[in-house]
């Protein structure tokens, strides 16, 4: 994406300046005219990059947390009827995050300018994400900030916590996998050794499990270095593959394919959709522009892709429902609910309903994993204990036996 300074006239003939984010000067145009501003001079900012999330910020990024705290601030005192400008500077010096502390500044200096509100946020976009500027946009144009600022808090606080749940849910089987790694790491470095020693002593014929337990246990301590040094490539180089863009759209892909959890991701992520495209559209947002912004906001490249396939399809003058169908995201259950939504004129409760379906299952599905997983871990401690009661303790029962006999 990127940053256009623009100048133009409200609805009311004043003239207006500001910058907004955007794919292109026409998609800047676009935005400006749906949010009643006649745009007369559009030009890239200079200094700007096509990069998603490049900011003039600096530093670290704000955590949900802070900003949904920030959120509820701005909220309570646009509601009261304080200035944007007094409202930001007394937010500004309760904050403890330097990062979001000089964001604040540079938006109150921007708006003393005569710089609107969603355009100086614009400018910090690695803080602001370009929904949340998009809704700003929208309150600034209709007279109902408070109301934008409500609706930002209502869905960011879902959003954390649905990823909390989610996040808990996997924490369990997560630390099971590396306690099982770590004991794997353990008994070939620290514990077999020992009973490799004690084979060779007694110079006993060793079962073909014992050597190659041995022979694996040799291999890690003698070439650990090289093989940290390996896993540490392994892993940089796969955040290297997924930090790029048909990288992180093929692992996106093969998440949602996961056998157990892929299903729960894609429910989270298809529900994420449904709630925030509800949102825009209820806040008057446009259709396409809609679309496109929730394409970025779903948390999965691979269902992003299939949302810009939908953009394309209404682009085309298909209706809702149709590219809701053409993406094969959806359950004919779904369908049927948009396309009642569409008849009725409400296709953003519709929307609301089929994203709290999507989370209800979500819920059920997560209080299951752990039944689900249990035996699956059972069965990796069962083999794991089976391996050494084999390629170790056998061997030594039949030694001590020997020396008895």
């Amino acid at each position: 994406m990127a940053v256009f300074a623009y100048n133009g006239r409200n609805q009311s003939g004043d003239r207006v300046k500001g910058a907004i984010d955007a794919g292109s000067s026409e998609a800047a145009a676009q935005q400006l005219m749906a949010g009643g501003i006649h745009p007369i001079a559009i030009n890239r900012a200079k200094g700007d990059s096509d990069e998603e999330g490049i900011s003039f910020s600096f530093g670290r990024k704000v955590s949900s947390e802070e900003l949904i705290i920030l959120t509820r601030q701005l909220y309570s005192l646009t509601k009261a009827g304080v200035p944007l400008n007094k409202a930001i500077r007394g937010l500004s010096l309760t904050l403890r995050n330097s990062v979001l502390i000089s964001a604040l500044a540079d938006i109150e200096k921007n708006i003393n300018s005569g710089i609107t509100l969603s355009s100086a946020m614009g400018r910090h976009v690695d803080i602001f994400p370009r929904l949340y500027v998009s809704m700003i946009l929208v309150g600034e144009n209709s007279g109902r900030l408070d109301e934008a600022f409500n609706q930002l808090v209502e869905h960011l606080e879902l959003e954390l916590e649905t990823a909390r749940r989610i996040g808990g849910a996997f924490r369990y089987p997560m630390f099971v996998f590396i306690a099982l790694g770590i004991a794997m790491v353990v008994l070939n470095i620290f514990v077999i050794p020992v009973f490799a020693d004690l084979f060779d002593q007694f110079e006993a014929e060793l079962p073909l499990a014992t050597r190659i337990l041995i022979g694996t246990s040799n291999f890690f301590v003698d070439y650990w270095p090289v093989l940290l040094v390996l896993t540490i490539a392994a892993v940089g180089g796969f955040y290297s593959w997924v930090g790029k863009e048909q990288g992180r759209l093929k692992w996106d892909a093969i998440k949602l394919r996961i056998p157990l959890v892929g299903s729960i991701t894609k429910r989270a992520v298809l529900a994420r959709f449904c709630r925030t495209f509800a949102m825009m559209m209820s806040s008057g947002v446009p259709l396409i522009q809609a679309v496109e912004l929730c394409s970025s906001a779903v948390g999965n490249a691979a269902v992003g892709a299939r949302i810009r396939g939908m953009r394309r399809g209404i682009e085309r003058g298909e209706s809702l429902l149709q590219a809701i169908g053409n993406s094969d995201l959806f359950t004919p259950l779904v369908m049927q609910m948009v396309a009642i939504g569409e008849q009725t004129g409400q296709v953003d409760e519709m929307l609301n309903e089929v994203a709290d379906f999507y989370n209800r299952e979500v819920d059920y599905d997560i209080k299951n994993l752990s039944t689900n997983i249990e035996p699956i871990l059972i069965v990796m401690m069962a083999g794991l204990v089976g391996v050494l009661a084999i390629g170790i303790f056998l061997p030594m029962w039949e030694m001590f036996g020997a020396v008895q006999g």
